[in-house]
Order: structure tokens, then sequence, then C-alpha cells
């Protein structure tokens, strides 16, 4: 597309960024409580309304609260237990953007895989209402002192990547540079604004699309609709500092890089050489939530290009299953890790969510526990509750 190249990245911020909570963290969805997917399918059904359904989300949330802050973690988020999917839900009520719901479909080989959803650009992208500012409200009611309020919202590259230039209204964008970019960020920025000023100092962009790079049938798709793979990274990275750039002072802005997790199952493989410079150089993030929980990622030389000041999350406890991992293991490969980066930049999470759907893993609720608290042991373990 012409002019993309020479799309301009955003100055750097400062080099104090704002910091993580702790050195443990997590990516933010939980499984959802049985009385709770129990409420969702009666609104499906008509049996209850809205308001009711909030009411036992509202009950749900104050109870994953407990369990997150039980466990010591200090980032805390709703569990998107307001969600059924991780981006569907948000990018739905952007002006200008209409989507299907992802589909679930059989293998032959018995299995289920999810169909991602249809999202399409119809008109000028907007912020027409605040989307996540109420619920923070809700979450940040039920902290204890010491805690922080994550919120998670999708990447804005879900508004192009799944599509390209054919998912974008030629009409109200004939050119995509710079008109749809800053629209976008425009939007974004006034979600990120509306919720610093309820209180929000912690958000997280989940991004599938720059993981998706990494793998090689995921590019030749990309390149079938038209867009450069080699090239598609440092626009991505452009697109983001367009959004970090209207982030209000003070709140830490993370991205997570997520390679598929339906109901444990992955989509996509493949190292992160392919997009590292843009992402963890050129990008204007606080931090990275990074997979690493299997050899689909590689190995950790990508971390070299990470920027001073910036933190690398090590992805390396996997919630796709139940098995416990070695606590020497995990120690052994963030000493790995910091081979090409400090161990000041580094710190610890699950590879994922355990629930980016409402149907969540094949993980139990003992499982998701002993999970996070072998990340809050391991972390203070290695940085000794810095």
């Amino acid at each position: 597309m012409p002019g993309m190249n020479a799309m301009p990245f955003a100055s750097q911020p400062p080099a104090a960024a704002p910091r993580l909570p702790a050195r443990h963290d997590h990516v933010g969805s939980f499984l959802r409580p049985t009385f709770l997917l129990e409420a969702r399918a009666r609104f499906a059904r008509r049996e209850i309304d809205a308001r009711q359904l909030r009411e036992v989300e509202d009950r749900a949330i104050v109870e994953i609260v407990r369990f997150q802050q039980e466990v010591g973690l200090k980032a805390i988020t709703d569990g998107e237990y307001r969600r059924e999917y991780f981006h569907i839900d948000f990018l739905d009520q952007l002006g200008g953007v209409e989507t299907t719901l992802p589909q679930v479909v059989k293998r032959a080989d018995g299995g289920e895989e999810l169909r991602p959803p249809v999202i399409r650009v119809t008109g000028k992208v907007r912020h027409e209402r605040n989307i996540e500012v109420e619920n923070f409200r809700h979450l940040d009611s039920c902290l204890c002192a010491g805690c922080t309020a994550k919120v998670a919202i999708p990447s804005p590259t879900m508004l192009h990547f799944r599509g390209g230039r054919g998912g974008i209204s030629a009409e109200a964008y004939p050119d995509l540079e710079p008109a749809f970019y800053d629209d976008v960020a425009r939007a974004y920025g006034d979600e990120l604004q509306a919720l610093s000023a309820a209180g929000c100092s912690y958000v997280q962009l989940d991004d599938t699309n720059l993981a998706y790079l990494c793998d090689p049938k995921m590019r030749e798709a990309a390149r079938a609709r038209g867009d450069d793979p080699d090239e598609l990274p440092a626009r991505y990275a452009g697109f983001v500092n367009k959004v970090a750039a209207h982030k209000p002072a003070g709140m830490l802005l993370a991205m997570h890089l997520c390679r598929g997790n339906f109901k444990s199952t992955f989509a996509a493989s493949g190292d992160y050489e392919p997009v590292a410079e843009a992402l963890l150089s050129q990008m204007d993030i606080d931090a990275y939530f990074l997979e690493y929980d299997d050899a689909r990622s590689g190995d950790f030389r990508p971390l070299r290009f990470l920027k001073k000041g910036r933190i690398a999350v090590l992805g390396l406890i996997t919630t796709k299953n139940g098995q416990l991992e070695k606590k020497d293991d995990i120690k052994r490969r963030i000493d790995e890790a910091a081979q090409y980066v400090p161990l000041d930049q580094l710190a610890l999470s699950p590879q994922c969510g355990f629930a980016s759907s409402a149907e969540g893993n094949a993980i139990s609720w003992d499982d998701q526990r002993r999970k996070l608290e072998l990340v809050v042991q391991i972390a203070d373990e290695v940085w000794g509750g810095k």
C-alpha cells in the first residue's frame, strides 16, 4: 500500500516507564464459575435481562478478585467475566465496526477448533461510548490495599489483520493512511483517557496478530490477501504507537502476544524473530507478555531487541493443561532469558489466560490455583519480592 512504509513512529516515552505492580503477573482471563455460565445461558434464552445478568457477573467478579488476592497476585483483573470472547465484546462497541461471532467446528480427528470471527470496518471508526469504565469501577471497588486493577482490551491491529484492506470500507477509507489509523488511535485514546479519569493505571492490549506473523502459514495467508508479512510488523508498531501517543501520563500500557488459546488449543507456531525488532525495539509499550511455555515459541534470542526500561513478562507456565511445572526448570529458563536481557527487565506469568473464551481451557480450578501460586512463589524467590 502506498505510504505505509512511511508511517511515523510516535516519539519515545520517558525512560522511567511505569512499572508492573509485581514481578509476578497474569494475562487476565479465568475459568468461569458454573453459576455464571448458567446465567449467560438463561440470558441467551431471554429468561433474565441484562440488569440481572450484570448482577450475577458482579457477584462472580467479587469471587475471582478474592481468588487472585488469596494466591498473592498484585495485578487483578475481572477475569473477563463480562465477555464471551476476549476481543469481540469490545470491538463490537466501537462505532464503524461490525463483527460476527466465532464458530466452533468439529475436526476430522474428532476435536474442535475455533474459526475466527469476521471483523469488518463498515464506517468511520469512532469512540461512541465508554466501554470498560463501569466495569473497571466495579473491579476497583473489590480490591484490597496494595493491589492494582488491570483492564485488558483487544489490540487495535485486530481491525486490520483479519481482513486486511478488503475488510475495511473503501467508502469510509479510500486510503488507509493516515485516516484509518488515526481514527482508530483516537477511538482507543478516548477509551484510555476515560479509564484514566476513572482511576485506571494499568491497561493491557491483547494481540494475536504479531504472534501469527511468526507462523509461516499465517504469513502466507497475509501475503495471499495482499499484505507483505515482512512489512506488517513495522506497520503495526507504528499503528500501536499512534495509540500509545494518546496514553495518559502514569498509565502502564502492556501487550500480550497470543498464538491462540481456545479450549487448550493453539492456532500458530514460530519464534518471535520475524517481529522482534518492531515489537520490542520500535513499539512504545511498557511491558510485553510473551508466550514461552513450549517449543512452539522458539528461544529467547529475540529478547535482545528489548528497549531499556521495558519489561518482558515470560509466560513460562502453561494454562493449556494441569501438569504443574517444576520450579527448577522454570528458574533455569529465566536464567537462559537473562543471557539476552538483564534480569531486572524480566518478570513471570502464565503463558496466556485460562479462558480466552467462556468455554475455558481443559484445566481444573485447583490446577488454575496451583499454577498461579507457582508463578508467585518463583517470582518472589528469583526477584526477592521486588
